[in-house]
């Protein structure tokens, strides 16, 4: 933003930044805050601290104690984001996306810093990492990022010299990424935000604590899993079974997957066209733990997708839907890693996220939150420019009946093509041609119907079958924390928050092809009822 358009948004800013005044002991700091988040809007080329004091008129060191010395509650000031985002963008199918992110740094000294896998790069390189916990409604029109940390290497935590120099509090010890990320959704549930989806890449959906951190907490996922995931197609006698393999063979060879038909599903549409892939599903168990501690969990649902474009790339999802979930839902959050990636390169390339030059563990991480500030208010700027609402007005899930869900939802990209995720040059591209009887539809709300589904049920068309809740094994690991959901609860039926029941699904608004005409789409595809997790199952375990 240029200096102008800051200033024409400074009723806006102000009354946003006054949210945040409780966090503050001074009000000469809390008027930092404002320069700080100004900076960050600016379209100064670098946003480290002495241009930035430079616009707002005040000296470099200023701002510098500000991050460093100045005495404010920056654990107010992120659960006061997360509130916000509570308060005004409340979604009951709201998706929460885990991500981690690099920031290239020269040296030793920067606290957290060393040679490790830097996705910025794409390489290993020297850089400072942290983790992101992102907020996007279902329809991923709105999206902002609620929380980060800092990652500290088992390198820094052993290194007591190291730990004094960047002033690491003691507190701070070394722990997985995948801890980081279970904290930060308990911090967020913790302030109000409620998700009825979790989605992060398959680092993370390979790692059995995490999935097993999910699921105690009675949340509803879908993880990209690695290919080599080692698993069950069919229910065993334990965890010691024959059969296991991994999930890249499983799903090419076994007959589970092999009696089904690949389905057709429009993904979103980018500026080089529509994404388009094709899946399968079918129940899924796994062993966790070793030697005698080891047992066996599930059924989640394992579901292989493919390119259409290019058949030789294909991912692997593991969810714990409830049965009867549209596999058509599952696909939409499975692809919705977009919006984490979207928020760290608009934090990055617009409010200058990397560009901290401070070298304390404290300075660092107030800078990030910071940025937390400035991105919430970008993306509740953007919401209302699109002609968007907050809060009850936009029909949140307080004010949401089945009458407010209609086409007018928006899609995936519902912001336009600016508003898409890395959709510019990214692997999932593609321009395919619509074949007869494909899938073409966005990820429907699990709870609802899409106009297509609805045509087919007036029409006598019946629905696909679940898999059975009886099929279920009980005594798994994470069952007590998943049973909060209610006697019936299962691992693979999320908790208190995901009703089980038919009747007490949630509804939702559904997520229609932007830019396809009715008759056009009607002419393409047949009406039919849409596929569930998954009609073949119950006759393939027979």
């Amino acid at each position: 933003m240029t200096v102008e358009q800051i200033r024409a948004l400074a009723p806006a800013l102000a009354e946003y930044l006054g949210e945040f005044s409780g966090c503050f002991v001074t009000p000469e700091t809390c008027l930092h805050l404002r320069e700080y988040v100004q900076g960050q809007l600016s379209d100064l080329p670098r946003k480290s601290v002495e241009p930035m004091a430079d616009l707002a008129g005040v000296a470099p060191r200023t701002l510098q104690e500000f991050l460093s010395l100045s005495e404010w509650d920056q654990d107010l000031l992120r659960g006061t984001v997360q509130r916000l985002v509570a308060r005004d963008h409340a979604d009951a199918e709201a998706i929460g996306v885990v991500d981690e992110s690099g920031h290239p740094k020269k040296g030793e000294k920067t606290a957290c810093v060393q040679r490790q896998y830097c996705g910025n790069n794409g390489k290993v390189d020297n850089c400072v990492m942290s983790v992101h916990l992102a907020y996007a409604s279902y329809d991923t029109s709105f999206r902002c990022m609620l929380d980060c940390d800092l990652f500290l290497p088992e390198s820094w935590d052993r290194d007591k010299a190291r730990r004094e120099s960047a002033e690491v509090p003691k507190a701070v010890r070394y722990r997985p990424k995948y801890d980081i990320a279970l904290e930060q959704l308990d911090r967020a549930r913790a302030n109000g935000v409620r998700f009825g989806w979790v989605t992060a890449d398959e680092w993370y959906g390979g790692k059995p604590k995490f999935v097993q951190g999910l699921e105690q907490r009675g949340e509803r996922f879908v993880l990209e899993v690695p290919a080599n995931l080692m698993g069950w197609l069919h229910e065993p006698a334990g965890a010691g079974a024959g059969g296991r393999g991994e999930v890249q063979n499983l799903c090419r060879w076994s007959t589970p997957m092999l009696q089904q038909p690949w389905v057709k599903f429009h993904v979103k549409d980018t500026g080089k066209g529509a994404v388009v892939w094709e899946a399968r599903a079918a129940p899924f168990w796994m062993k966790r733990g070793k030697g005698a501690k080891a047992e066996l969990v599930g059924p989640y649902w394992l579901i292989a997708a493919r390119d259409v474009m290019d058949r030789d790339v294909v991912k692997y999802f593991l969810s714990n839907a409830k049965p009867g979930t549209p596999l058509e839902a599952v696909l939409h959050v499975a692809f919705a890693r977009w919006p984490v990636e979207r928020c760290l390169e608009d934090q990055k390339t617009e409010l200058g996220m990397s560009h901290f030059e401070c070298r304390k563990y404290g300075a660092v991480l107030r800078h990030l939150l910071l940025t937390l500030v400035s991105y919430l208010f970008l993306a509740r700027q953007c919401q209302l420019l699109r002609g968007g609402k907050r809060g009850a007005d936009a029909g949140g899930p307080d004010a949401r009946g089945p009458d407010a869900r209609g086409p007018d939802a928006g899609g995936p990209d519902a912001g336009g093509p600016d508003a898409g995720g890395p959709d510019a040059g990214g692997p999932d591209d593609g321009s395919p041609a619509a074949g007869e009887g494909d899938r073409f539809t966005g990820g429907g709300r699990p709870g609802g119907a899409s106009r297509s589904d609805r045509r087919g049920q007036a029409g006598g068309e019946a629905g696909g079958d679940g898999l059975p809740s009886a099929r279920r094994r009980r005594g798994t690991a994470g069952r007590d924390a998943a049973e909060r959901g209610g006697p019936g609860a299962t691992i693979g039926e999320g908790g208190a928050d995901h009703p089980a029941g038919p009747g007490e699904q949630r509804r939702g608004p559904q997520i229609p092809r932007p830019g396809a005409p009715a008759g056009a789409a009607r002419r393409r595809h047949p009406r039919r009822s849409p596929p569930l997790l998954h009609p073949a199952v119950t006759a393939c375990l027979l």
